[in-house]
């Protein structure tokens, strides 16, 4: 193995500046034995990098090639298998597990213990070894074993040092003075030896010969200890003559130390008491604004206000350690609080009267809005209480608790006047949208019961005639139920001699401008609402608030909770939260107020839900613009899922009223009445929806309805007995492409699509259908001889079967003279306009068809004469120009 060591050294690792450190003859597990050796290396350039190399001997000659190495740092696990027993396996885990068999237990045991040290030294990274002995890992090898691995080169090739310059020059000077050093080393040890111990006997002699100069030096030296012994008492002498001297300074400079101390110890007392002073005292301008300032003006407001700041800052002072200590500043503490204290609750008395004499001036005004589609305007209200801002903001930061009962107090007073306000306003809308007036009555200013409100509002909806029973125009299932709908809204808005449809416009146009009416006074109304919220209780409504005082920005949030806080919330989350539970509970009352508007018209036409989903849609899009968690943009987001509901509902009915339709036995279909009625919603809905946010429901809805239309289109034909079913889908077909074609719905494109197909195939369905074989002895000869030339008859030879023969086809021919033609198209021209209604005139486009189709019959004829009778001269009694005619003749005298 030595051998094989030192020629893999000189072969393959040396070239490679790597010296090899350990070897062992492995060959793979479980396979056929072909023997390589698993090398461990360290390069000789630093930094050393380890290496594990697999070395396989050549096929075609006795030299070593390297086939594979691995990076030591690349070894994850050294499995041995077994840590007592002896086993010549292990396995390698480097990117995937190599498992070997070594040739000797021995072997193994040495090259993983070379593994063990080379980690140890090298690697930063630890491997793994296990079932491993422990012997085999040890830092230090015994001197009896093989130095040779690992260690033991390694140290020896750290411990050799080179020559310098200087000792290669010496060694040389030194080997040219003994030239026969070469040749005898003997003599020249000898030489060396007698020149040592030459040297050593000079160094002796130099030793003794200085012995009297060392005797000189020791008298000298005792010499200087006398003058040191002298020089010593005299300083003894003179310390203690300045001692007395020492004691006396010392005295003076304690004296002046205490003097320092006591005028630091004075300067910092009147910087106590001037801080004191200085920030504890309040003027008695102030005191006095607080006990009895004028809360009614707007210049007593100002003073207390800047009163209340400064008894502020003398509450809020940072007092020093030790301060709170002092019976003067417990007394200013003291009177402090009661100030405090007094104008709270003067202040939270003065505001709540002036909430309740606000909420009854407010309510004096409401005569003039009660004829009128307009709420009251509160912006006096809040200009007036706007002035308090800053004391509501010292209240609470002072008081949390009168502030808020303040906010409570002001809830309740607002909640009843706006419910008071909000629900004469919309009493009046509901009065406009109904059309009832009533005369000599006025609003009440006072609340009223809502069971009231409700009887009140029964009473109008009874006093409308048919109010209640009427639908929109695609409830319409016939003529009857649309006369009777139309006499009910000419009774309902006594407009004189208007067309049905014309009072529908009129109705839905008036109701939009009622509905969006409503909603531009309401949003305006919650808005500047919010806004004196935020601003007179100083609470944020959005993350950063811009175009504030400085008050504002400094202001501190709360909820309402009962016990005062005596450290008040001051996240945004928070306020927001204070702001939206004030409003919700203010304008409680505008949710179910407008849930029962959108109610009433829904009832009064089911079409007003497109209306009121675009408006609603638009306000509550602008809404959560301005603040998406605001309270009015989840009112009106609440309100606009009803009016979807709503809309939804309307369509739901519609696919029903289809669903359900039925149609006369005894007279002509026509166009339906739900694609008529398709029609008029398209165009209403596009005209309504046109740039509105909520397209995407209404494209839901169409395909919903366009669905429903084709699946009711196609029960009605079939189950048609007066009209044939390819006219049924003909018509209705070409009606619903028309429309379609004209609105351009986008979303439609596939049933616009689907619905002229339908069309075209039932128009061909129907004309190859009525016209059928027009010349039918001419139909039936002719088939026979298209059956001839399919069973393999050549075409010229069919006028030599007997039954086919020219004869035969003249004799059938005369049947069919140009009168007899004539007759039978004014036939069918009769039956097809019986068919076909007046509405979607198309009859002359079915009988250009059918005129087509029996040209392109009597060229197939004239093609089968032409090859089959080559040279007959046979042709028909008539020509293409007069069937022409005849069909042009036909049409101009029906």
């Amino acid at each position: 193995m030595t051998a094989i060591k030192h020629a893999l050294q000189r072969d393959i690792f040396t070239p490679n500046d790597e010296r090899l450190l350990s070897i062992v003859n492995v060959c793979k597990a479980g396979k056929k034995k072909r023997n390589c050796f698993l090398c461990a290396t360290v390069t000789t350039e630093r930094p050393v990098q380890v290496n594990v190399v697999k070395v396989k001997k050549s096929d075609k000659g006795d030299f070593y090639k390297r086939q594979t190495a691995w990076a030591l740092r690349d070894l994850a696990v050294v499995d041995a298998k077994d840590a007592v027993k002896e086993n010549p396996e292990f396995d390698l885990h480097f990117d995937k597990v190599y498992k070997w068999v070594a040739s000797s237990t021995v072997e193994k045991n040495t090259f993983i213990s070379c593994i063990w040290k080379l980690n140890q030294r090298y690697l930063r990274k630890k491997i793994d070894f296990i079932n491993v002995s422990s012997q085999l890992l040890e830092e230090s090898v015994p001197s009896g074993e093989n130095q040779s691995v690992a260690g033991g080169d390694e140290e020896a090739v750290d411990e050799y040092q080179e020559l310098n310059a200087r000792e290669e020059q010496d060694i040389e000077i030194m080997m040219e003075g003994c030239e026969y050093a070469i040749s005898n080393a003997e003599a020249f040890a000898e030489k060396l030896s007698r020149e040592l111990q030459v040297l050593d006997g000079a160094n002796i002699q130099s030793i003794m010969a200085s012995e009297k100069q060392v005797n000189i030096l020791m008298k000298l030296l005792d010499e200087a200890l006398k003058e040191v012994d002298q020089i010593e008492l005299k300083l003894s002498s003179y310390e203690e003559m300045l001692q007395s001297v020492k004691e006396q300074m010392d005295q003076i400079s304690e004296s002046n130390h205490l003097i320092h101390l006591s005028n630091t110890n004075n300067v910092k007392l009147l910087s106590e008491i001037e801080f004191l002073v200085n920030h504890m005292d309040l003027a008695k301008g102030h005191i006095k604004a607080l006990q009895e300032g004028d809360l009614t003006s707007s210049r007593g407001i100002e003073a207390c206000t800047n009163a209340a700041d400064a008894l502020r800052q003398c509450m809020n002072v940072a007092l020093r350690p030790g301060h709170d200590m002092l019976h003067a500043v417990k007394q200013q503490q003291q009177r402090f609080s009661d100030l405090r204290e007094q104008f709270a609750r003067r202040l939270a008395s003065h505001l709540n009267s002036v909430f309740v004499q606000q909420g009854h001036d407010q309510s004096s005004t409401l005569a003039q809005h009660s004829v009128e589609l307009t709420l009251p305007n509160h912006h006096p209200f809040h200009r007036d209480l706007l002035r308090y801002a800053k004391l509501m903001e010292w209240l609470k930061n002072t008081d949390y608790g009168k502030y808020e009962g303040l906010t409570k107090n002001y809830m309740d007073y607002l909640s009843r006047l706006y419910e008071r306000e909000i629900k004469d306003f919309f009493e009046v809308a509901k009065i406009k949208m109904t059309g009832t007036t009533r005369e000599g009555k006025k609003f009440a200013t006072l609340p009223r019961k809502e069971s009231a409100v409700k009887q009140e509002t029964e009473s109008l909806h009874g006093s409308s005639g048919k109010l209640t029973g009427s639908t929109s125009s695609l409830n319409k299932l016939s003529a009857q139920s649309s006369g009777n709908r139309r006499s009910q809204s000419s009774s309902l808005l006594d407009m004189g001699n208007m067309s049905a449809s014309d009072l529908d416009v009129a109705d839905r146009t008036k109701f939009d401008k009622i509905f969006e009416q409503v909603l531009s006074e309401l949003e305006p109304l919650c808005l500047a609402e919010q806004d004196f919220i935020s601003k007179f209780f100083k609470l944020q409504q959005h993350q950063s608030i811009s175009g504030t005082t400085n008050e504002a920005e400094e202001m501190d949030g709360g909820t309402l909770s009962r016990s005062y806080a005596s450290s008040i919330p001051q996240t945004v989350s928070s306020e927001k939260d204070m702001i939206r539970q004030m409003m919700t509970k203010i304008f409680r009352c505008i949710e179910p107020e407008l849930n029962n508007l959108i109610a009433l018209g829904d009832k009064i036409d089911s079409f007003n839900s497109l209306y009121m989903l675009v408006k609603m849609s638009h306000h509550v899009w602008t809404a959560q613009n301005v603040d998406p968690a605001s309270f009015l943009s989840t009112t009106l987001g609440n309100v606009l899922v009803t009016v979807k509901r709503n809309f939804d509902k309307c369509i739901s009915n519609q696919m029903k009223q289809m669903d359900e339709v039925k149609i006369s036995k005894k007279s002509k279909v026509g166009i339906l009445p739900f694609v008529a009625e398709f029609e008029e919603f398209a165009a209403l809905a596009e005209s309504i929806f046109k740039n509105a946010e909520r397209r995407g429901d209404l494209d839901k809805a169409y395909i919903k309805l366009i669905r429903a239309v084709f699946v009711s289109v196609e029960k009605v034909a079939n189950e048609s007995q007066k009209t044939p079913r390819d006219v049924v889908m003909m018509e209705n077909f070409h009606h619903i492409f028309a429309t379609l074609s004209r609105l351009k719905i986008s979303c439609l494109e596939a049933e616009k699509k689907e619905a002229k197909q339908k069309y075209t195939d039932h128009l061909q369905s129907y004309v190859i259908y009525s016209l059928g074989q027009p010349l039918e002895k001419l139909n039936h000869f002719f088939e026979g001889v298209e059956a001839r030339v399919a069973q393999g008859i050549r075409e010229e030879e069919v006028s030599y079967q007997l039954a086919f023969n020219k004869q035969e086809l003249r004799k059938v021919i005369k049947e069919y003279p140009g009168k007899e033609v004539k007759k039978g198209l004014d036939n069918l021209y009769k039956k097809v306009d019986k068919h076909l209604c007046e509405e979607e005139n198309l009859l002359q486009v079915v009988w250009h068809s059918m005129q087509d189709e029996f040209i392109r019959q009597y060229k197939h004829f004239e093609g089968l004469i032409a090859r089959c009778y080559p040279g007959s001269g046979i042709t028909m009694e008539f020509t293409i120009q007069d069937i022409l005619d005849y069909c042009s003749s036909i049409a101009q005298s029906h």
